[in-house]
């Protein structure tokens, strides 16, 4: 059994592993995709929302929304081993990979911002200001453009991912908490 109000699922890149982020147990519980089972639980930073694994499946970066911080996971002993501490402001929730596996994505939330975290060193390098409460994140298939649903604003922040700034801003209809990019 996963943890109590499972929020985000991320599946590894080689099918072996599902990760399911709880967010009221403040857990993250690791399945067995070969066997369908629970084989362990890890605790995490407070309300883990996003589950992302690297492009090499060695690691897998967790939002914690209240804690205001990204866990990153070693896959192999599923331990926490990095815990990255975002602005207190911030309340992270989407999170997005750039293509090179080097920076990390990370919609903020109540801080309005998109955090961008270098991989090498977890450390944040960067918070881009976008729209009011941006939760989740899509990148473009060639990994030039982020696309950030602003929730409160109703709009779109569009992120050049090679200067780090908002290009362009698109309206949207009321409440956008979610976004799709297709190739």
């Amino acid at each position: 059994m996963v943890g109590t109000e499972p929020e985000g699922v991320a599946a590894s890149h080689n099918g072996k592993w599902a990760y399911v982020t709880g967010e009221t147990s403040n857990t993250v519980s690791v399945i067995d995709a070969r066997s369908n089972r629970v084989v362990n639980n890890i605790f995490v930073d407070a309300r883990p929302r996003g589950a992302l694994f690297s492009r090499d499946d060695n690691r897998a970066y967790i939002t914690c929304e209240v804690g205001g911080s990204v866990d990153v996971l070693d896959t192999k002993t599923q331990r926490v081993i990095a815990h990255i501490k975002l602005r207190p402001v911030d309340h992270p929730v989407g999170i997005v990979l750039s293509l090179d596996g080097k920076r990390l994505y990370v919609g903020t939330g109540r801080g309005n911002a998109v955090a961008v975290i270098d991989t090498a060193t977890n450390r944040v390098l960067q918070t881009i200001a976008v729209g009011q409460r941006p939760w989740w994140l899509g990148l473009t298939p060639d990994g030039r453009k982020l696309y950030t649903a602003n929730g409160l604003s109703n709009d779109v922040s569009v992120i050049d991912t090679v200067s780090n700034r908002v290009t362009t801003t698109i309206k949207a209809g009321d409440g956008p908490w979610g976004i799709v990019v297709r190739p």
